[in-house]
C-alpha cells in the first residue's frame, strides 16, 4: 500500500499565495461546518428537549436530544463515500461546495420546523432528518477542507496547514456560545416560543460567505496531477477498501480523541453541569467560550510544532496528556465552583486540543492522492460514529452510576488510549510506507 502523494507543483510566489488564499477559505468553512454542526450540539443540551421531546420526562428527554445529536454522525460515512467520490473523481473544490451548501440549508432549515405541539410526531422525526443530512454534508467536509489545505501547502509546511482548518472548530464554538449566552438573557418563555430558532437561522447568512470564499478559490495542483498523469480511480471507495482498509482503521482511531473530547467535555459536560451539579448556563457557556478562545492560539501552535516533531507524535503526545488528567479533571469539576470550573474546563482543554491540531496532517500522510478525500472522509466518519453517541453513552453510564464523579473520566481515558494505539500504528504506517517509496515525492513523513 502506497502511501505517498502525487508529486505535487513547484512552491513558487503564486502558488504560496493561493496557499493563503485556501488555507484561509478552508478555515471559513469548517468553521461555518462546526458552527452548523456544535449548534445542534449546544441546543440539545439546552433546549431541543423542551421542544421536540415534551411528552417525556426531562432526563429521557435529554436523552433523546443527545441521541438525535448522534444520528447525524450515522449519515457521516454516507457522506465521506458520496462526496469522497467526487471528490476523487472531480475534483476536491465541487465536493466542497456541495458540502457547504447542503450543510447550511440543513442547519437553517431547523430553524423553520415546526414544533411538537404543532405537529406532533412529525416534529421530532424531520428534526432526525435535517440532523442526517447534516451528518452527510460533515461526512465531506472535514476531509476536503484537509487535503484541499494540504494539497497546496509547500511539503514543509504540510503539518501547520492541516491545522489551519481546525481552527475553525473553536471559532464555530465561539459563534456559537456567544450566541447562546446572549439568548440567555431573554426569557425562558421566549427562549421556548421561537427564540432558540435565532442560531439555527443564522446558518444562512453564514453559507453565503463560505460559499463566495470557495468559489474563488483553484483546484489543488495534486489533485491536477493525479489527473495529468490519468491516475484518477474509477470507483475510489473500492480502492480504499481493497488496498487501504487497515489505514482507515488507524487514522479512525488516531482521530476518536480529537472528536469526541469535544463532545465529552462540551456537549455532554454542559449538561453535566446544569443538571448534576446545578451549575448555571451561563457559567457552562462561559467556560466554552473562554476555552474556545484559547484554542485560537493554541491550535497554530501545536501546528507549529507537529511541523517539528511530526504530526503523529502530536497526536501520541496530546493522547497521553489526556489520559493522564482524565480522572482529576473530573474529579476537581465535581467540586468546583464557579471560577473553578471554568479554569478547570480551561486548562483540561488544551492536552485534547494537541491531538485534536495535528490530526489532519497526520491523515493526509497516510493515504494517496488518488483516493485521499474518500480514505480521510471515510476514517474521520468512522471515529465521528464513535465519538457522537459519546454525550448519550456517558449519560446512561451517569445514570447507572449515581452521577458518580469519575464516570466521564473513564470515557475520555478510553478514548485517550485507543488514539495512543492509533497514533502509534500511523507513524508506523508513514515510516514504513515512506522507506519503501523514497522516489515519491510530495508527501512530508510523519
Amino acid at each position: 500500500m502506497s502511501t505517498s502523494l502525487a508529486p505535487a507543483a513547484p512552491a513558487g510566489p503564486h502558488s504560496s499565495k493561493m496557499a493563503r488564499k485556501v488555507a484561509g477559505a478552508s478555515f471559513i468553512g469548517t468553521a461555518l461546518e462546526s458552527y452548523d454542526f456544535y449548534v445542534f450540539g449546544t441546543a440539545a443540551a439546552l433546549i431541543l428537549n423542551r421542544i421536540f421531546f415534551p411528552e417525556v420526562d426531562a432526563a429521557t428527554g435529554v436523552l433523546l436530544s443527545f441521541l438525535s445529536l448522534g444520528m447525524g454522525f450515522i449519515a457521516r460515512p454516507v457522506g465521506a463515500i458520496l462526496f469522497g467520490h467526487i471528490g476523487d473523481r472531480v475534483g476536491r473544490k465541487t465536493s466542497l461546495i456541495w458540502t457547504i451548501i447542503l450543510m447550511g440549508v440543513a442547519t437553517g432549515a431547523v430553524g423553520l420546523l415546526p414544533d411538537y405541539n404543532t405537529i406532533g410526531i412529525w416534529a421530532p422525526l424531520l428534526l432526525v432528518l435535517l440532523r442526517l443530512l447534516q451528518g452527510l454534508a460533515v461526512g465531506g467536509e472535514w476531509g476536503g477542507s484537509i487535503l484541499i489545505a494540504t494539497e497546496h501547502a509547500a511539503p514543509r509546511k504540510r503539518a501547520l496547514y492541516a491545522a489551519i482548518p481546525q481552527i475553525g472548530s473553536p471559532v464555530g464554538t465561539i459563534l456559537v456560545t456567544g450566541i447562546f449566552l446572549l439568548l440567555a438573557q431573554v426569557s425562558d418563555e421566549a427562549m421556548v416560543a421561537g427564540v432558540w430558532r435565532i442560531p439555527f437561522l443564522l446558518a444562512f447568512p453564514f453559507m453565503g460567505i463560505a460559499l463566495y470564499l470557495r468559489l474563488a478559490i483553484e483546484e489543488t495542483p495534486v489533485f491536477k496531477g493525479v489527473e495529468k498523469a490519468h491516475q484518477v480511480t474509477r470507483v475510489p471507495l473500492l480502492e480504499v477498501l481493497r488496498t487501504q482498509w487497515a489505514a482507515v482503521l488507524v487514522a479512525a482511531a488516531a482521530a476518536l480523541l480529537g472528536i469526541g473530547s469535544y463532545f465529552l467535555m462540551t456537549t455532554y459536560t454542559q449538561s453535566y453541569g446544569t443538571k448534576i451539579l446545578g451549575l448555571s448556563e451561563s457559567t457552562v457557556l462561559n467556560a466554552a467560550l473562554v476555552g474556545s478562545v484559547l484554542q485560537l492560539a493554541t491550535i497554530p501552535a501545536f501546528g507549529f510544532l507537529a511541523n517539528r516533531i511530526g504530526s503523529a507524535r502530536m497526536v501520541m503526545a496530546g493522547a497521553v496528556a489526556t489520559l493522564v488528567i482524565s480522572f482529576p479533571l473530573y474529579f476537581i469539576i465535581s467540586n468546583a465552583n464557579t471560577p473553578v470550573y471554568i479554569l478547570t474546563i480551561l486548562i483540561g482543554g488544551i492536552a485534547p486540543t494537541a491531538a485534536w491540531a495535528a490530526l489532519g496532517g497526520l491523515m493526509a500522510d497516510l493515504f494517496p492522492a488518488r483516493t485521499g478525500f474518500t480514505a480521510l472522509s471515510l476514517a474521520y466518519s468512522i471515529a465521528g460514529i464513535l465519538s457522537g453517541f459519546t454525550p448519550s453513552v456517558t449519560q446512561v453510564f451517569s445514570n447507572a452510576t449515581g452521577a458518580a464523579w469519575w464516570h466521564p473520566g473513564v470515557v475520555l481515558a478510553l478514548m485517550s488510549l485507543i488514539t495512543i494505539a492509533g497514533a502509534l500504528a500511523a507513524r508506523h504506517m508513514t515510516q514504513h510506507n515512506t522507506a519503501a517509496a523514497p522516489q515519491k515525492t510530495g508527501s512530508a513523513p510523519a
